[in-house]
């Protein structure tokens, strides 16, 4: 493997300042030969990768979820495989893919060239690793502080989310999934493509990143006492046990809203519907470690 790689890192992450002049070392003494470009924005990154892209043949992101959520759509484009160093705050995409937090680990994975080819979830023409939301988890993003983040790590996304629920008002979608209409009053829809979001919350029991499906859960609470059971069920992806939440699975999915509500896609406000869901399967390479690997296909297999 040739290690000509761009390298972007999200100094304002939770970890990136700190981290930064770490990971460069490490890196160099690794072999790699890198384009290095500290970012203050994600809004830069796709440039970035189109200026520099065609020099390389891999790209490293240190940041959070919302990061890589920056660089996907001109990652695809230009069919770039992509290293992961995890200095956010939930590190979902890392989790989900079994990849070290710890920085000097993280890199070595990179160096060992493993790479394995994932689905992505797609909405309204934005590419997106972990889940799409609308409802709630806007609420939670809107509200949620940068420097609560740093402060407080993943609890901010539970400090968050108790202050904005009394705030919560269910809204009436119509979803349309495997040639079936439904009819719903829910306060959050989540369209899954990996398997962790939210700082380690499952999308569904079962999911994988490569399972070439989207994983849908609607809340369509009644009373605010059903939220206790349900912050014991999401960690396991198991809350599709609850009367009160309905899950669906599929390829190609829609949901109209009688309003507009914005869609968070892995932490960022990208789109609103009415929207568009599909699941691209095996479209993005990205370095894991090689245990990761089988335990990916083991997940796959049915019990």
């Amino acid at each position: 493997m040739t290690k000509r790689a761009l390298l972007l890192v999200n100094r304002h992450s939770r970890k990136g300042q700190r981290n930064f002049a770490q990971a460069v070392d490490i890196l160099n003494d690794l072999g790699f030969e890198l384009i290095v470009v500290p970012i203050k924005s994600s809004e830069h990154l796709p440039q970035l990768i189109q200026k520099h892209g065609r020099k390389v043949d891999l790209v490293i992101v240190g940041g959070g979820d919302g990061t890589l959520n920056g660089v996907v759509d001109s990652l695809m484009d230009m069919n770039l495989p992509l290293g992961i160093l995890p200095l956010g705050t939930a590190n979902d995409l890392a989790r989900t893919l079994n990849i070290p937090v710890n920085i000097p680990q993280a890199c070595q994975v990179i160096a060992e060239g493993h790479i394995k080819y994932i689905d992505l979830g797609w909405v309204n023409g934005k590419h997106f690793f972990n889940v799409a939301s609308l409802g709630l988890s806007v609420r939670i993003t809107e509200k949620l502080s940068k420097g609560a983040k740093r402060r407080w790590g993943i609890l901010a996304y539970a400090f968050t989310a108790l202050q904005v629920i009394s705030q919560t008002r269910s809204f009436r979608a119509h979803i349309m999934i495997n040639g079936e209409k439904i009819k719903v009053k829910t306060v959050q829809i989540a369209v899954g493509n990996g398997r962790f979001y939210g700082g380690g919350m499952a999308v569904a029991e079962d999911a994988t990143i490569d399972d070439q499906r989207l994983d849908l859960y609607s809340l369509e609470l009644k009373s605010w006492w059903q939220l206790f059971p349900l912050l014991w069920r999401l960690p396991q992806g198991q809350h599709g046990n609850l009367a009160w939440v309905r899950t669906l699975e599929g390829e190609h999915i829609e949901i109209r809203t009688r309003k507009k509500q914005e869609i968070n896609t892995d932490g960022e406000i990208i789109t609103a519907t009415p929207a568009i869901f599909r699941v691209i399967p095996q479209s993005l390479g990205v370095f894991v470690p090689r245990n990761s690997l089988f335990q990916l296909e083991e997940k796959k297999r049915p019990k």
